[in-house]
């Protein structure tokens, strides 16, 4: 699996995110431990089951 993700340099530290995954972010003091921590972060998301609350429901909706 590929995953698109932003990263920059902000005062001293490289932040980043998954575009296609979202709420999986990090901070580092290099670009290599960002990246590495943006995977290790989708990796965690990816196995972790999603976990409902009381009278939710997941639904699929289709776009195109």
């Amino acid at each position: 699996m590929e995953f698109r993700a932003v990263v920059k340099k902000s005062d001293g530290w490289w932040i980043g995110w998954l575009v296609d995954l979202p709420g999986v972010n990090a901070q580092e003091r290099t670009r290599d431990e960002l990246l590495e921590s943006l995977k290790i972060g989708a990796e965690d998301m990816l196995v972790t089951p999603l976990q409902l609350e009381d009278e939710a429901e997941l639904v699929t909706i289709k776009v195109g």
